[in-house]
Order: structure tokens, then C-alpha cells, then sequence
């Protein structure tokens, strides 16, 4: 099964959120008035242990997580982490209502072999019920999930170098959407009953999460992010690539950067999160979107959520996943500010501790 993917936990979770560029782990405690942040964690990826979503040297990105695992309490064993990319497919099945919990494990079983376009032996599964089918009772709407067996491995290889033990292997689309929980606050109050996407813009892949009072309507990766940039400001100015990260975020880039690299990517960004919102649109019905929440890396752009507001009409807003939690006061306040945008994912899987459910 897919890591007991949508199993309800006990023990207490770090989130840890292996992305293409870095590792982020987020670590939450329950309180009585919410959630604290405990630990939070950033480190570099070296240059070709990941390409996209997949790892391609399992000690590599070990050694990154041992780093992380440095930073988070040793009592903490466990691990969620997430699959995303051309190996994931989720998909809402409907099955008769009536199935026990075998009967529908067996039958899904059948079906997938219909539904996924690898063969079976090479993929793990795993499925939850959701609700009736509101236009047919007699069905259930199911979720499954499907993933290569050796992207699923790759991460729990990975954690396991680090001492880690991967307790859940989720979904990063519905990670990001989780973490619109603790998001909701810097929204106006309609927002839970509302159309929100949730788009994190990362390093290779912008990943969107569309979600409507609790429920998850769509979700998509997309090959483009903050990588694009950085790779503009090295042709035109003949930086490292290095040189080109650090001048993103120093503002240290000739004056006239903004005409040159900024404003060309800005104006692609803003088509690829257009081109997301009518693809959302077009395969689901709804004909709007009411509220942006922008997260990861390239979120922190000066001015990006005005400049979405501006050519979309959509309130946007830049995630702070911590905005409303007591931080610890062992947590790195300096790499917290610096970073909170990059946290969502993370956030999302840290919230697993505390939920079993699809979202």
C-alpha cells in the first residue's frame, strides 16, 4: 500500500518537503488554542541529486535530510513526505456504496488496472472513501491514489539515511491544500466556503491546489518556476548560478534588472497561474476563481500578488503558514522570516500528525 497514505497516526510527524532545489521540514505541536511551531529546517540540494520531482542519488539527498534531522527534537522519529510529478495520479472513482472495506480494496484493485498506465507490480496504491455520489446514492466516491513504487522508496530511502522513518507517503498537491488550514485566517472570513487556489511556485514545478470548503475540486503541476529567473539573470549578466540565486534575493543586480529579467518573468509567471485558473475552469464547471494564496520560493517576489491582482482581478495573497501560531522560542526566527512562503508543503505533511484525512 502507498505508506499508509491516508491512515489516521499516533506518533508525532515532521513534515519534511523534498523539493527540487531544497529540503524543508516544518515540526507542529497540538495546543489548546491551535497549532505551535516547534522546529522548521532549510537546506540546499546539491546539483543533480534531484531532477524535477525525482531523486536521482538517495545518499545525496540523505545526507540533506541528515542536516535538516539536526534541527528537529531526537525524540521525533517519524516522517510524512510527499510524491508529486508524472509519477502521481489521483483520480475519483465511484463504486457501490454497499462494498465492505474488503470488497472495495478488492475491486479497486481490478479496476486500477484499467485506470493506471503503468503496470501494477511497479506501482503502490491506495485508496479513501469520501461520500456518496450526490447524483447517484448508490455510489461512493472513492479517491485513489497511485504511485511509482521506486519514487515512494526513493524518499523513504532518503529519510532513513537520516534516521527518519517515513510514516506517511502523501500526495504534495493535497499537502499544499492541507496547509490552506492554518492559511484561511489571512483571508477574508467567507474564505472556507469560497473557490481558492493555492499555488506554490517553486524552483521546476509550480503546483496548483484549487479548494472549496474542505474539499479538494483540482489539482495540477506545472514545469515552470523560480529556476527560469535565476537562469535569465545568469545569460544576461554572467553570473554562476550561485551568484544569480544570491542576487534574487540581496536585490544585488545591475539597476536596470527589472526591465531585463524581472519584468519578462513576471509577465510569464502571471500567464502560466492564468492559463492554470481557465484550465481549473474548464474541467471542473466552475467559471471563477475567488481567492489566490501564493507559497513557495518564488512567492516572495516584490509586488507579485499586486501584479496578480492587477491583471487577474482575483484577491491574492502571499502565504504565511506561521501567522497565527505560537512559535517556539527554539525555533531560528532569522531562518523563519527569511523563508515562511517556502514552508506550505511542509506545513501541509506536519499537519498529518493530526488528521487522517484525503486533504
Amino acid at each position: 500500500m502507498f505508506s499508509q497514505l491516508f491512515r489516521k497516526q499516533d506518533a508525532i510527524m515532521v513534515g519534511i518537503d523534498i523539493g527540487s532545489h531544497c529540503v524543508k521540514a516544518v515540526l507542529l505541536a497540538k495546543t489548546n488554542s491551535g497549532y505551535r511551531l516547534d522546529a522548521v529546517a532549510i537546506e540546499p540540494i546539491p546539483k543533480g541529486a534531484m531532477v524535477e520531482r525525482a531523486i536521482q542519488d538517495i545518499e545525496a539527498i540523505g545526507r540533506v535530510v541528515a542536516k535538516v534531522r539536526k534541527r528537529i527534537p531526537k525524540s521525533v522519529n517519524y516522517a510524512a513526505v510527499a510524491v508529486s510529478g508524472q509519477t502521481v495520479i489521483t483520480k475519483v472513482i465511484f463504486m457501490d456504496v454497499s462494498l465492505t472495506d474488503a470488497e472495495l480494496e478488492s475491486q479497486i484493485a481490478i479496476e486500477a488496472d484499467s485506470l493506471i498506465p503503468y503496470p501494477l507490480d511497479e506501482v503502490s496504491l491506495d485508496f479513501e472513501k469520501l461520500a456518496v455520489n450526490e447524483a447517484d446514492p448508490s455510489k461512493m466516491n472513492v479517491l485513489l491514489s497511485a504511485a511509482r513504487t521506486e519514487s515512494v522508496e526513493a524518499r523513504a530511502g532518503a529519510l532513513e539515511e537520516a534516521g527518519l522513518k517515513a510514516k506517511v507517503v502523501d500526495v504534495e498537491s493535497y499537502a499544499l491544500g492541507r496547509a490552506l488550514d492554518v492559511i484561511y485566517d489571512q483571508l477574508p472570513s467567507d474564505a472556507y466556503d469560497k473557490i481558492v487556489a493555492v499555488i506554490d511556485i517553486g524552483a521546476v514545478i509550480t503546483l496548483v491546489s484549487v479548494i472549496q470548503s474542505g474539499k479538494t475540486l483540482y489539482t495540477r503541476d506545472q514545469v515552470f518556476g523560480g529556476e527560469q529567473y535565476t537562469n535569465s539573470i545568469v545569460a544576461y549578466y554572467n553570473k554562476t548560478y550561485d551568484e544569480a540565486e544570491l542576487g534574487k534575493t540581496t536585490r544585488d543586480l545591475p539597476p536596470n534588472y527589472t526591465f531585463e529579467v524581472l519584468a519578462p518573468f513576471q509577465t510569464a509567471l502571471i500567464q502560466q497561474i492564468r492559463r492554470a485558473v481557465q484550465m481549473f475552469m474548464t474541467t471542473s464547471g466552475k467559471d471563477h476563481v475567488d481567492y489566490i494564496v501564493l507559497t513557495g520560493g518564488t512567492a516572495s517576489i516584490d509586488g507579485l500578488e499586486r501584479l496578480l491582482v492587477d491583471e487577474l482581478g482575483i484577491h491574492t495573497i502571499v502565504a504565511d503558514p506561521f501567522a497565527d501560531m505560537e512559535i517556539s522560542p527554539k525555533v531560528d526566527r532569522t531562518l523563519l522570516d527569511r523563508h515562511r512562503p517556502q514552508f506550505a508543503i511542509a506545513t501541509g505533511l506536519a499537519l498529518r500528525s493530526f488528521s487522517s484525512c484525503h486533504i
